[in-house]
């Protein structure tokens, strides 16, 4: 039902202000009382009803829009998902710390509500304190519509969602924390000075202010310096006495690139950035570059296109498996039938690259035919590490003779949304500088507008339930000696990969044990015929999952374990993506690692997901430890991830211990590949290339324990 009422509530179209009004709140920076998983404040001002911000489960909850400038007030729009507010008010502030009310409702009915009310301030925010559902508090949209005065014509936040890079980064405290708009994420620096953060604006950009937003770990003395090119920068602002927490500076300057350099820090660490804001006043579109000299088309003249036709729904993907043309295609060990087509297909995992033997060279090109003329408005393109330095965006109404709506000569790799103004039957990826020694390589080659002859992509799958419901469960309440229910999971026997040791038997080392536990035991015994590094395995061990007899896309899973403590081994709890059992091979089928303990430091437990662009010692992950230090092996322990189209949160014991964004993995590391089916996979190594051997201090037999594995959704 409430799945029901969400997909319903995607589709209500929101009624626009007057037209005298404008949309403030698009983009601002927002934040909230509290998180449900992924489902950020940001989501809440992000222009989609795709996506939301949802709140813990209690009263009272808020979330706040800051307008970066002082505005008048006419009229806020909510756009409600099912849990929605039933009492709740509308209130403005001039410093987000005191609060007057503009609105205020006992009787909030859900669905869209179009508030027409009068105030003035800089910060918005709808303050619920009872909620008409068990839920929390969700909205798709929180629109704030009204005008600026005088002193509101330095505002906006042109670093939000922009391309930046650092000097250096703490572990999983990347960059884009620090313009992703949310603010319990954040960059963090080593420790060292000085350390700097760049911030591509994407176009010559008046600024007038920053917002600084600290963590603990400010800096005391930096400068913020602005560039026409990324290479000649000016200083505009300088201070010795940097005071920490939320510092808004005042500055006048100009150019495409913010720099702060950090040169004095106040504390023993790095320097930290919740977020980083740039105030602006007007900004200037980037000057074209000139086309380079029309190229001849290797494939066969194209027919004329026909007359662009109307597209009743607004901006859609123009682009899903139309025929595609590039300068060179690669299909080999290295690169698999990585052919033009393979960026069009939707598929994350796979791409396009030129020839390793003739296209490690420039220019490099890859074009689509959208098969009518069509108005374009947005390009996204998602590279491999082989990615342009250099290049056009053009479109062309016959393939010969090329128009440029897009260019840059200093791409950054990664994700690249791109918004353009053109019109052409076909669009042409134009690259002239490698930002490596090798080719051109792009996973996802995406166009978006109105006409042109699309075809409709695949439905995206649905966000669990709000609450989740539990849809599938084992609790291993068997009697003492039986195996594995096989109408649930299925051995996997034989040798591991990663240079195990072990031999997985077919459900010989799995029981229950009478009292409501799965039994996975490892012991020293020789498996006859076998073969592990070294010769023959010595030792035997389960394996199990749940392959094609359960699989799904997004959800709560969890499962309650004791892990085994010594030398060797290697439990662990996991999913692999369900194409994997159809043929493609790993990582492009994708890993996520809920739970993984080393035998040999059971105060340490990891969580990580693994993807073509970023697997092995690369995947992205987490340890986590426990409070005081204790020993993971002394006791049973919930590992619980909450999985959606946004991204996903791992918990343990219900604490949370790792958060990933969709959008920030795509901008920092590579494509995500999660939002598929997936399997369920237990298993209890021994040995192999990151625990290593066992020893005499191990002692078999040893023992998992698995109280019980939960699906929900």
């Amino acid at each position: 039902m409430a799945a029901a009422l969400a997909l319903l509530a995607s589709y209500v179209a929101i009624q626009p202000a007057q037209a005298a009004d404008a949309l403030l709140s698009q983009g601002k920076t927002a934040t909230a009382s509290s998180v449900e998983g992924a489902f950020a404040a940001s989501n809440a001002v992000d222009g989609s009803t795709g996506t939301r911000w949802a709140s813990a489960f209690s009263d009272p909850q808020w979330i706040q829009v800051d307008l970066g400038a002082s505005a008048t007030i006419s009229q806020v729009v909510l756009n409600w998902e099912a849990a929605y507010g039933r009492t709740f008010q509308i209130q403005t502030s001039a410093n987000g710390t005191t609060w007057t009310t503009i609105h205020t409702t006992t009787a909030g009915t859900g669905g869209v509500q179009t508030l027409n009310v009068t105030g003035t301030g800089r910060y918005v925010r709808m303050y619920g304190t009872q909620r008409g559902t068990a839920w929390g508090y969700s909205l798709w949209e929180f629109q704030v519509y009204g005008s600026t005065g005088p002193t509101g014509t330095c505002g906006g936040n042109a670093a939000l969602g922009k391309p930046i890079t650092a000097t250096s980064t703490e572990g999983t405290f990347v960059a884009a924390n620090a313009v992703d708009g949310v603010a319990g994420t954040r960059w963090a620096s080593a420790y060292g000075e000085p350390q700097s953060v760049t911030i591509d604006l994407g176009a010559t950009t008046s600024i007038c202010g920053l917002t600084l937003v600290w963590e603990a770990a400010f800096a005391r003395t930096y400068q913020v310096q602005v560039s026409p090119n990324n290479t000649t920068f000016t200083q505009v602002y300088a201070t010795t006495t940097g005071a920490g927490g939320t510092e808004n500076v005042t500055l006048s300057g100009s150019g495409r690139y913010l720099r702060i350099v950090m040169s004095n820090r106040a504390l023993p660490f790095g320097v930290s950035l919740f977020e980083i804001q740039v105030r602006t006043g007007t900004t200037t579109s980037p000057s074209p570059s000139p086309s380079p000299s029309p190229s001849p088309s290797p494939s066969p003249s194209p027919s004329p296109s026909p007359s662009p036709s109307p597209d009743p729904g607004g901006e859609r993907l123009l682009s899903y498996n139309k025929p595609a043309v590039a300068s060179t295609s690669q299909s080999d060990g290295n690169c698999w039938e990585c052919t033009p087509a393979r960026a069009f297909d939707l598929d994350p995992a796979s791409r396009w690259a030129t020839s390793s033997t003739t296209g490690w060279v420039d220019p490099g090109w890859i074009y689509v035919d959208l098969g009518a003329v069509a108005q374009i408005s947005r390009v996204v393109l998602q590279w491999d590490p082989a990615f342009a330095r250099s290049f056009n965006i053009q479109t062309s109404n016959d393939a010969v003779n090329w128009t440029n709506i897009y260019s840059t000569t200093t791409g950054t790799g990664f994700k690249q949304s791109i918004p353009v103004t053109g019109s052409g039957r076909y669009v042409r990826m134009y690259g002239t500088q490698r930002g490596t020694p090798y080719g051109y390589s792009l996973w996802e080659f995406q166009v978006y507008g109105t006409g042109g002859a699309p075809n409709t992509p695949p439905a995206a799958p649905p966000d669990p339930r709000n609450p989740p419901q539990l849809v599938w469960s084992d609790e291993f309440n068997g009697p003492a000696g039986s195996k594995p229910d096989a109408a649930k999971w299925r051995p996997d026997p034989g040798t591991g990969p990663n240079n195990e040791l072990e031999y997985y038997t077919n459900n010989n080392n799995a029981n229950m044990n009478g009292a409501g536990q799965l039994v996975m035991e490892a012991r020293q015994e020789v498996t006859p015929g076998s073969s592990c590094p070294g010769g023959t395995c010595q030792y035997t061990s389960h394996r199990m999952n749940t392959g094609t007899k359960f699989h799904f896309t997004y959800g709560r899973i969890e499962a309650r374990i004791k892990v085994p403590k010594g030398n060797g081994l290697w439990p662990a709890f996991w999913m692999m993506g369900a194409d994997f059992l159809t043929g493609r091979p790993w990582p492009y089928n994708g890993e996520i690692d809920i739970v993984e303990v080393l035998g040999k430091d059971v105060k340490t437990s990891y969580t990580t997901i693994h993807a073509p662009a970023y697997n092995g010692g690369g995947g992205i992950g987490a340890p986590n430890t426990l409070p005081n230090g204790a020993d993971f092996s002394d006791d049973y322990h919930v590992w619980s991830l909450d999985w959606n189209s946004q991204g996903m949160t791992w918990y343990v014991d219900g604490r949370q211990v790792f958060t990933l964004s969709k959008a920030q993995v795509e901008a920092t590391r590579g494509p995500w590949v999660y939002d598929h089916p997936f399997y369920i996979i237990l298993n209890l190594a021994v040995g192999g290339d990151w625990p290593g051997p066992p020893d005499a201090s191990t002692g078999f037999p040893k023992q998992m324990l698995v109280d019980y594995v939960r699906v929900y959704q």
